[in-house]
């Protein structure tokens, strides 16, 4: 049905990397759950009225809380959506993030309200009087549910939407709690076990544990989560494959919602080029990158020496020294500067996060060898940089 709609009513519904289309999948996703989700619940308060059943009473409860939830992510991907102004000029496509985060609070809510009535329940058992009309109400429900995951789940990540996920994760709590649900039905049925209440417990862990999956999910990326390793992989690529750069690093990728994505970065180029040719080359790839990963670049030049023999002899020396410390380390903007008395020899080390040596001594290590070396004055000034791409290397030479 859903594809059925999109390919009806949105216009180059297959170009997902368009924030319009985006904006518009969320929101026919958000209409049709908002209707299947009122529908379901009035199915069952009618089964839960009818047998007498809190388990069942509340799963309805649950499906009404859950068009709530549809409704919030409509409105989310529709304030998303708006174009940015002056007090947002990055746009306003976190606002997904955040409904998404709204959607979580309220699962979480509803599973703890599930676990007070189940509660109070087992302290007050009452006989279900299930029947042929309440299972296959019940049975309609979960087959609903299950293609409301599938189509979340479906769409989700087909437009990369946090909420769209957490709100199918939602659909298949709700399934398998109202599976539960049906399986106390069939026992109060045809058995004298009051398990009502002890069912509506595990159904209510259970969602509790989705909703809390899901909080975690769309809480990352609001607070910085790192860029996906195969989007920095394509960035390198992008980059290096211009003869121009040499080296590059530093690389920062900033999130501002899904297709709203700044990075920033420091190429290294040689110190005796054509500026205004380097330069020219640093805006093709800013717009290479633009074009094939839908995002804004800022490329900082990093002039470096690759002539000097000296220097190079030196930095193979010095490289040696840090991937002796660990393989994983690596250095840039190695440069030195000769003066009257001694040398400076100036370079970036990176270390990653939570690295088993501190900050101070594996720079203390370094500058012990470099100004132990013989036969010069060299005095070692270093910056310790730290990863902002998660386990992968922001610090990438040409072989």
């Amino acid at each position: 049905m859903i594809s059925f709609l999109s390919a009806l009513l949105i216009r180059n519904h297959e170009a997902i990397t368009d924030t319009d289309v985006r904006r518009k999948y969320g929101i026919l996703c958000g209409a049709v759950g908002i209707f299947l989700n009122i529908v379901l619940f009035a199915g069952k308060f009618f089964a839960g009225t009818l047998a007498q059943s809190i388990a069942i009473t509340a799963d309805a409860v649950n499906n009404l809380s859950d068009a709530g939830s549809s409704l919030i992510t409509l409105i989310g991907f529709k304030l998303a959506g708006q174009a940015p102004d002056t007090d947002h000029p990055f746009g306003h496509g976190r606002i997904e993030y955040i409904s998404g985060l709204a959607v979580s609070f309220l699962i979480i809510l509803m599973a703890v309200e599930l676990l007070r009535s189940s509660i109070d329940k087992i302290l007050h058992p009452a006989p279900v009087e299930g029947g042929a009309l309440v299972i296959g109400i019940l049975i309609a429900s979960i087959c609903v549910k299950g293609y409301m995951y599938f189509y979340n789940r479906s769409i989700g990540r087909k437009i990369d939407s946090a909420a769209m996920k957490a709100t199918a994760v939602d659909s298949l709590s709700d399934s398998v709690a109202t599976l539960a649900v049906l399986a106390a039905t069939l026992i109060g049925q045809f058995s004298s076990l009051m398990v009502d209440g002890w069912c509506g417990i595990l159904v209510a862990g259970f969602i509790l544990y989705s909703g809390i999956s899901a909080a975690k999910d769309t809480i990352s990326p609001l607070l910085g989560q790192s860029p996906d390793e195969a989007f920095v992989r394509k960035v390198e690529q992008t980059v290096l494959a211009h003869p121009e750069v040499l080296g590059m690093h530093d690389l920062i990728v900033h999130n501002y919602g899904p297709g709203r994505t700044m990075l920033s970065l420091h190429a290294e180029v040689s110190a005796h080029g054509d500026i205004l040719a380097l330069h020219d080359a640093i805006d093709n790839i800013e717009n290479e990158l633009k074009k094939e990963l839908q995002c804004d670049a800022v490329i900082h030049m990093d002039p470096i020496v690759t002539d000097d023999p000296a220097v190079n002899a030196l930095k193979d020396k010095v490289v040696a020294a840090v991937h002796a410390i660990d393989p994983a380390l690596s250095i840039h903007d190695f440069r030195v500067v000769t003066g009257p008395t001694h040398t400076n020899v100036i370079f970036d080390l990176l270390l990653p996060y939570q690295f088993h040596m501190k900050d101070e001594e594996a720079v203390q290590r370094l500058k012990d060898f470099i100004e132990g070396l013989e036969g010069h004055s060299y005095f070692a000034v270093i910056q310790v940089d730290h990863s902002y791409v998660g386990n992968a290397p922001t610090a990438v030479e040409k072989n």
